[in-house]
């Protein structure tokens, strides 16, 4: 089962390698950057410029509906944001799935950053970034949305780039955490009042 779902057959190192040979100083400070963005400690940040922009929105006579459906994108992230960490807390020393310095010869990979060697599966920078981007979704202007999906994806590289995480724990951050917000929103909203 591993050697489909994680391995890909020898594709899931193929593309670790290839994604973390692709390095120099620039880009390894640009991949550290987007890691960095993608903490879950910025968790405070990220809620108090969704709640600026709530505020900035809602400021010029906006309908009730506007307000119940700002409520509700706010209210999925801080869910969201509550459970996925519990769960990247219980699954990730359950699976207990080395990291490329450990499962690779050390040789063959580049760490740039601080060197790490258990729980790679899921990736939690990787969850954290599509969980605020899948969180915030509805109520990103049309502008933003490209934005957003630079920014997943910019996490995701920088994992594997930094040398953290193979793509299949990137996949994995990414599939729980959007998995997460579907469930939590549709709990959400059926829970709100529905205004004219």
């Amino acid at each position: 089962m591993k050697t489909v779902l994680y391995d890909w057959g020898g594709a899931n190192v193929w593309l670790f390698h290839l994604l973390n040979g692709l390095h120099n100083s620039f880009s390894d400070r640009f991949m550290m950057l987007g890691t960095l963005l993608a903490g879950h400690g910025n968790f405070p940040v990220y809620l108090g410029i969704a709640c600026l922009f709530a505020i900035g929105s809602l400021s010029n006579e906006a309908s009730e509906k506007k307000a119940v459906r700002w409520l509700a994108t706010i209210s999925v992230f801080c869910v969201a944001y509550m459970l996925d960490g519990q769960m990247l807390n219980l699954v990730k020393p359950w699976f207990d799935f080395p990291r490329p310095l450990l499962a690779l010869p050390p040789s063959s990979v580049h760490v740039f950053g601080r060197a790490e060697y258990h729980d790679s599966l899921p990736s939690g920078h990787a969850s954290f970034a599509m969980l605020a981007v899948a969180s915030l979704w509805p109520m990103m202007p049309r502008r933003y949305r490209l934005a957003g999906v630079v920014f997943v994806t910019w996490a995701g590289i920088s994992r594997i780039c930094l040398g953290a995480h193979f793509p299949a724990d990137v996949l994995a951050g990414f599939a729980s955490a959007y998995l997460i917000v579907l469930v939590v929103r549709k709990v959400i909203e059926s829970a709100l009042p529905h205004p004219a």
